[in-house]
């Protein structure tokens, strides 16, 4: 070929990779869409239940460390709960620093409702995330009422005055020994926007509702913030002693119940709400890269994989359509316009759910390099070994459990 068949040849190798990857990405969205569980459909909400005839006794576990700024907002939702049977919150002050048992005992005497007792377990063991130390001493508590529920819900979630009966009333008709349901996380400033639904989206995709409900599936996820847990199961899968190390404790404590044969149901919510805030793009970095890394079992090749797959997944589409465009390859740009098209319109739904402007749907691959930049950043802080800090509790071994309340 000579001198002049040589840039050629380098041209038509790195179209040809290009078009392979925009390919790649598309056979990997047209099986998202068809073969993932349905990820993207936000319509797995809580199940058609009927009321028991008799309604159990249900006791409330709240972990809370330094949560005044939001207890005002969601104590009290707690407390006006319309429940026929009988019902009582525990809150379990973890070491705070800003009075926060003390405004949660003020907060019960101000509005009433059901009964509330503040509890302090110290500082946890070694081996132990702080929050699942107090849910363990939550529990511990609740255990003299012998309820037949437990209500594990964390200090910045807000709920409608029925969320509790309609939550025992779907475990009694469904037969579930756990029910969750993921509460609608706030979406007011501009990063909660552009990161809050895509966070929601992602965990969809790792963990597709529909596959979570069937008995016999290897799925299994909860989300922390409501868990309605059969109190014999949780004492035959020993929660939150088997998961007492766990970083992601709402997975794990899901994952436990499901190995022991219980069955389990997650879905989105419409009537439960976080008020927890964040504003800046730096509080939920600090969210997300907490546990990332953890997610993957602080893996290298995981790691790679991962930051691989979303390149290839998430941002080869947009590269693709354009590079394509610009090198007049209509194969890359094809291939690449309908992969973004697809991941397009499978984040539509959860824009709709959280009530968001449908413009952000194309933005997506924008958040997901997000999200990988705070994956790669999540391994560096373990590799590091920072440890992991939060709420004040830093954990300094590397790869040891942090305080996820």
């Amino acid at each position: 070929m000579g001198l002049y068949g040589r840039p050629r040849w380098g041209r038509l190798r790195r179209v040809s990779a290009l078009v392979w990857i925009a390919v790649g990405s598309l056979a990997a969205w047209l099986w998202l869409l068809l073969g993932q569980g349905f990820f993207w459909r936000t319509d797995v909400r809580l199940p058609a239940c009927r009321e028991p005839s008799d309604w159990p006794v249900v006791c409330v576990v709240v972990p809370a460390r330094d949560e005044a700024a939001v207890l005002p907002e969601s104590l009290p939702s707690l407390l006006a709960q319309d429940y026929p049977g009988r019902a009582e919150i525990f809150l379990v002050d973890d070491g705070s620093s800003d009075g926060t048992g003390e405004l949660a005992r003020e907060l019960a005497r101000r509005h009433g409702g059901l009964p509330l007792t503040v509890g302090s377990p110290g500082e946890p063991p070694a081996g132990w995330t702080g929050k699942l130390w107090a849910v363990r001493h939550g529990i511990g508590l609740a255990r003299a009422r012998e309820p037949e529920f437990l209500l594990l819900t964390d200090a910045d979630i807000a709920h409608a005055p029925d969320s509790l009966r309609l939550l025992v009333a779907a475990a009694r008709t469904g037969g579930f020994d756990l029910v969750s349901q993921m509460a609608r996380l706030r979406v007011e400033s501009l990063w909660e926007r552009l990161v809050v639904p895509a966070f929601v989206y992602f965990f969809a995709q790792l963990y597709p509702f529909r596959r979570i409900a069937v008995k016999g599936s290897r799925t299994a996820a909860a989300a922390g913030g409501c868990v309605l847990l059969r109190a014999d199961t949780a004492e035959r899968a020993r929660i939150p002693d088997a998961i007492r190390e766990a970083v992601i404790d709402d997975v794990a404590l899901a994952r436990a119940v499901k190995r022991g044969g219980g069955h389990i149901w997650l879905g989105l919510a419409e009537r439960v709400d976080s008020v927890r805030p964040y504003p800046r793009l730096r509080d939920l970095w600090r969210m997300v890269a907490r546990s990332a890394y953890a997610q993957l079992r602080h893996s290298p090749p995981l790691l790679a994989g991962t930051v691989a797959g979303l390149a290839v997944v998430y941002l080869a589409p947009p590269v693709a359509l354009v590079a394509g465009l610009a090198a007049g390859n209509a194969w890359a740009a094809s291939a690449g316009g309908l992969a973004w098209l697809v991941m397009t319109a499978t984040y539509v739904p959860m824009l709709r759910y959280y009530r968001q402007s449908l413009a952000l749907a194309p933005l997506l691959p924008v958040t997901a390099f997000l999200y990988l930049l705070m994956t790669v950043d999540s391994a560096v802080q373990h590799y590091r070994g920072r440890g992991a800090a939060w709420k004040g509790r830093t954990y300094a071994r590397p790869g040891a459990a942090l305080d996820e309340n």
